[in-house]
């Protein structure tokens, strides 16, 4: 009987339950040995979302709280330290806080959420008020950690004073965690009251990190590297490892030989390759890296189906502001060709600053470029010079979250632009390929086009076929169909004017040898091949038109067939 396999770990970010209730583990505990020889009082890890911050936080409270079992690190690699084990290994009292969740439209709410965050770091230390080393004063100063009402300057000092306790009751300086530091400061911008959350967060690391005495040492986790003149001044003693730093490279993802273990393990090494060109492509130091989340998700989809594709994971766990903002920027025409490049899979080479503020994002393309390096959506391909990066698309995934920005963009551009749309619509109608090919020439100037010559002809043949869809969906009382089930095959699109008489058909074709009329006529004999129109006429739609439209780049060619 075979061995039962692990359990994949989707979403578990609790280091202990990962590994008391027995899922797949990739041993990342090598992170604790580099992070105590490479010391570093304050040190902050910025990485892109999904990329296992949260739980290496979780491994390091448990490797150094004095509560919890160590056991669950035996067999791992930093259990092979044993001298750095018997000095570090549960000896330290550790405040673990989270403020992923600070998420609020207005900022009297977000404070609330920053108190009960407090309170519930302080509730893990009750024993506090019992102890012996602590005198009235501070049991006093204990139960003000606990009070929902506490006011800004107690919830700014908390952290100092709550390492202060501990080191008082245990004799020792305490571990101080702060995962996704910069949640707050995101949801603040978004929201317009980023200056007084900036106010609160400044002021709770700065007593927390700069004045406190009670520090052994911290370590802080975010997406984004915030400008250390806006929230870490007088700091200097903050080590920011970021993804272009080589030490802690391969602590943060999943390396390529771990991902060939993992899927080895549960059965499916041929979904390497599959799973290589969707998830991999991110350069961390001087690693390769795959997204962890996306890869656990596409194994688990294979104990379903051992033929399932890799899907896009990643596009529902965010809203994709930088991308948006991106694509919006491609009315400059520069822009619009170098989003044309990055998504035929080229690289743009720009210079990147790592350090920004929120308001300061947005505020150009530059730094939109900057965040979207820094945030995942862009990544380094060869050796920086300097600030100047080769930055390109990591992976399909990725791509994908682009094309469809693009594609949402020009349904926006296209439902503004009626005239020409309802031009469209009557050359179709009124049996004109030639004003057709006209205007869908002009709209495929218009857009950014996606290419890429990795990819299959069909790929190619998506992007035309989503542009017109666009246009024709904006036709409120026509029916568009898309790849709908016809005859003996599947028309690509059938229109349905309202007149309720006409039914058009179009099959498109991408042109790879350039050859317009070739593939026009091939869309044309596949209409007749599939016997798309028997099924109008059996509903009594008497007028058929069957449109054959081929496309290479931004030319197109457009043929009706002779009735």
């Amino acid at each position: 009987m075979e061995k039962r396999k692990k359990k994949i770990p989707i979403g578990i970010e609790n280091f202990e339950k990962l590994r008391s209730d027995d899922f797949y583990y990739i041993d990342k505990t090598g992170l604790i040995r580099e992070l105590l020889h490479n010391w570093g009082e304050v040190n902050l890890f910025t990485r892109p979302r999904r990329f296992g911050k949260t739980l290496n936080m979780s491994m390091l409270e448990n490797f150094f709280s004095m509560n919890g079992d160590k056991h669950i690190f035996e067999g791992l690699e930093i259990s092979k330290e044993t001298a750095l084990c018997g000095e570090h290994m549960g000896k330290y009292p550790v405040i673990s806080i989270s403020l992923k969740g600070m998420d609020a439209l207005t900022y009297e709410t977000a404070f609330q959420m920053a108190v009960q965050i407090v309170i519930e770091a302080a509730e893990k230390f009750y024993f506090l008020l019992d102890s012996e080393k602590l005198n009235e004063h501070d049991k006093a100063e204990y139960r003000k950690l606990l009070d929902d009402h506490m006011n800004e300057g107690m919830a700014c000092s908390s952290l100092r004073k709550l390492s202060g306790l501990l080191e008082k009751h245990y004799g020792t300086k305490a571990v101080l965690l702060i995962d996704e530091y910069d949640v707050p400061l995101a949801k603040a911008f978004a929201n317009a009251y980023y200056s007084q959350m900036l106010s609160l967060i400044r002021s709770l690391l700065g007593q927390a990190l700069k004045t406190n005495s009670s520090l052994k040492f911290a370590v802080l986790t975010g997406c984004m590297r915030i400008s250390k003149e806006s929230i870490f001044t007088g700091l200097n003693h903050l080590k920011v490892r970021s993804i272009t730093d080589k030490r802690f490279d391969r602590y943060f993802g999943f390396t390529d030989s771990e991902v060939k273990a993992l899927l080895e393990y549960y059965g499916y090494p041929d979904s390497y390759d599959a799973a290589k060109k969707w998830y991999d492509g991110y350069h961390f130091g001087n690693v390769d890296i795959y997204c962890p989340w996306d890869v656990l998700n596409y194994c688990d989809s294979l104990f379903d189906d051992r033929e399932a594709q890799p899907e896009n994971y990643w596009i529902n766990t965010s809203g994709n502001d930088a991308v948006k903002q991106f694509i919006q920027e491609s009315s400059n025409v520069s822009v619009k060709r170098e989003i044309e490049r990055l998504v035929a899979g080229e690289a743009v080479t720009k210079e990147i600053r790592q350090e920004l503020t929120y308001p300061e994002m947005y505020q150009t393309i530059d730094n939109i470029w900057s965040l979207l390096f820094t945030t995942g959506y862009l990544t380094q391909r060869g050796k920086a010079e300097g600030r100047q990066m080769k930055l390109a698309i990591p992976n399909l995934e990725i791509r994908d979250i682009f094309v469809t920005q693009i594609m949402e963009l020009f349904q926006e551009n296209v439902r503004e632009d009626g005239e020409t749309l309802n031009r469209f619509c009557d050359a179709l109608q009124n049996r004109k390929p030639e004003n057709v090919e006209k205007i869908f020439t002009e709209y495929l100037k218009e857009t950014i086009s996606i290419r890429d010559t990795a990819v299959r002809k069909e790929m190619k043949e998506n992007f035309y076929h989503g542009i017109l869809l666009g246009i024709l969906g904006v036709k409120d009382r026509w029916g568009v169909s898309s790849n709908w089930e016809m005859g003996e095959g599947y028309a690509d699109i059938l229109a349905e004017p309202d007149t309720g008489d006409m039914g058009i058909i179009i099959e498109v074709k991408y042109a790879h040898d350039r050859n317009l009329d070739a593939a026009c006529k091939a869309a044309l004999e596949q209409i007749e091949h599939t016997g798309y129109e028997n099924d109008l006429e059996d509903e009594g739609v008497k007028n058929i038109l069957k449109y054959g439209i081929a496309c290479y780049k931004k030319r197109c060619k457009v043929m009706l067939a002779e009735t």
